[in-house]
């Protein structure tokens, strides 16, 4: 049954850095503050020297640098640095990557007894690693790096517990569990898409269609030939491009993020197919729950450390393939052909008990995120709330479940911003971090996030850098409602 949830309470200033949730293998972090966000993005001091842990992409986690500080001291070369993965073919993929950009790498296979792939480098090559590991994934796990560093044994039932996710999976998308690939982490399985697309066609770049979260975009540009960038979703821009080059494949996210919009996909998918064009969608947003994205999308992609998982002490993906795809074939030699299970036992064994509840989670976050935006929306002090349920109503509803609803995830932007969005989340009490889709409600200001070295071309694509994001957990709706009414009473 839904739980009804208390908020995590690091929203205090003082609880700046902690992990959110209380976990060693936490995958946020609290910014309580908007000064913290900004102290973040600009590398101040004593922001960062608070930080105990951060989102395992972007901040690489305690556990796993003391894994790779062990590695370095056992098997690197004096100034070497490293990082470690979880199969042989991401490490070459990270060595391939680095050494494209003009460094010298060195590898450690697992074979030679670590127990791990581990790729050395200079101190120069740091930020170009750090790129790969953000950008496409396939990272080690802080469970995985805790139980290498204490050589403890792979726990038991690690190996069902993939059966019974790729079977849960399978059953909510309408899918065989064959064509259910896991991963450690959403990116994981985009970049894995991705992959299968570049090698049918290799030469071709893709069409990233709507504005995406950062490295949906960001992979498709330091991965392969390029992308065609179009965030308006207007396919006749799209048929332009299909016309005028090879396309390896149109990739989106439904909806969108944060601005929560997106375009018909049977509209999207007879283009795409017109044109034999792959259609990779990322549903985070959405969840399986919500939305049935086949026949229409060939690949689908979601983070399920996200509102799968819901406890936000798990990093993991999955990638599921349409079986009625015209490209199914091609696809499942390629995904078989580099079948990893990256996502280790320790981790498959939380999410599989994480993930138990996960329709019910998912029907109570959503009676709760529609009736709070319907009620901010109302607000003065509100100029936009963005929600599938106003910015692409129609779309959503082409493929929304007769039990499912609009989502967990909007976002709010306040009449002169600029001065009152500082105001407002400083006041808000609820958890403040990156991520979303955990049972607690997580805000945070997303544009100065993701986008802080590039504001301005965010705003000129419509998302304004004073974008507040939230992520409705299982908080009740009247105790959310005193929140929010607290913080917007706060602007003034």
């Amino acid at each position: 049954m839904p739980r009804n949830f208390i908020t995590h309470p690091s929203c205090a200033p003082e609880d700046l850095g902690t992990p959110l949730p209380d976990s060693p293998h936490a995958t946020s972090v609290a910014l309580p503050l908007w000064d913290h966000v900004v102290g973040y993005e600009e590398g101040r001091p004593e922001i960062l020297q608070a930080m105990a842990v951060g989102y395992p992409r972007f901040v690489i986690h305690p556990i796993v640098a003391r894994l790779f500080v062990d590695l370095e001291t056992r098997f690197g070369q004096p100034g070497e640095r490293c990082l470690a993965f979880p199969s042989r073919d991401a490490s070459d993929r990270c060595a391939d990557f680095l050494e494209n950009r003009g460094w010298a790498v060195r590898q450690h296979h697992a074979e030679d007894g670590p127990g791990i792939n581990v790729v050395f480098f200079s101190e120069e090559a740091a930020l170009d690693g750090k790129s790969f590991w953000q950008h496409f994934g396939k990272i080690v796990s802080s469970r995985r790096a805790e139980a290498l560093l204490e050589s403890a044994a792979t726990p038991e039932g690690g190996q069902a517990a993939r059966r019974i996710l790729r079977e849960r999976i399978a059953k909510l998308t309408g899918e065989s569990p064959d064509n259910v690939w896991l991963s450690p982490s959403g990116m994981a399985s985009v970049s894995r898409a991705l992959r299968l697309v570049q090698e049918r066609t290799p030469a071709a770049k893709s069409i990233q269609l709507g504005f995406p979260y950062v490295d949906v975009l960001k992979i498709q540009t330091v991965s392969g030939p390029g992308s065609h960038f179009v965030p308006d979703y207007d396919l006749e821009k799209v048929e332009v491009l299909l016309k005028a080059e090879p396309i390896c494949a149109i990739i989106c996210e439904f909806p969108g993020n944060p601005l929560l919009r997106g375009c018909s996909l049977s509209a999207l998918s007879k283009l795409a197919r017109a044109y034999a064009v792959p259609l990779i969608v990322d549903d985070t947003p959405a969840t399986y729950f919500n939305v049935q994205l086949f026949p229409y999308a060939d690949l689908v992609a979601t983070s399920l450390t996200k509102a799968f998982s819901g406890e936000g002490d798990v990093m993991a993906g999955a990638l599921v393939l349409n079986q009625s795809s015209p490209f199914c074939e091609a696809l499942t030699d390629g995904m078989k052909g580099a079948r990893e299970d990256l996502l280790w036992d320790g981790d498959a064994l939380v999410l599989e008990v994480n993930s138990r509840d996960f329709e019910a989670r998912v029907a109570q976050t959503n009676r709760t995120a529609e009736t709070l935006c319907d009620w901010l929306r109302e607000h003065p002090a509100v100029a936009e709330i963005y929600y599938p349920k106003y910015t692409m109503k129609a779309a959503y509803d082409e493929v929304k479940r007769e039990t499912g609803g609009y989502g967990s995830l909007f976002s709010i932007v306040l009449h002169n911003a600029a001065q009152h969005a500082p105001r407002f989340y400083d006041a808000l009490r609820v958890s403040k971090g990156p991520s979303l889709g955990n049972n607690f409600t997580l805000a945070c200001p997303y544009t100065l996030l993701a986008h802080f070295t590039e504001l301005d071309w965010a705003e000129s694509h419509g998302v304004s850098p004073n974008l507040v994001r939230v992520s409705v957990g299982l908080e009740s709706i009247e105790d959310l409602k005193v929140r929010f009414a607290e913080a917007l009473d706060a602007i003034g």
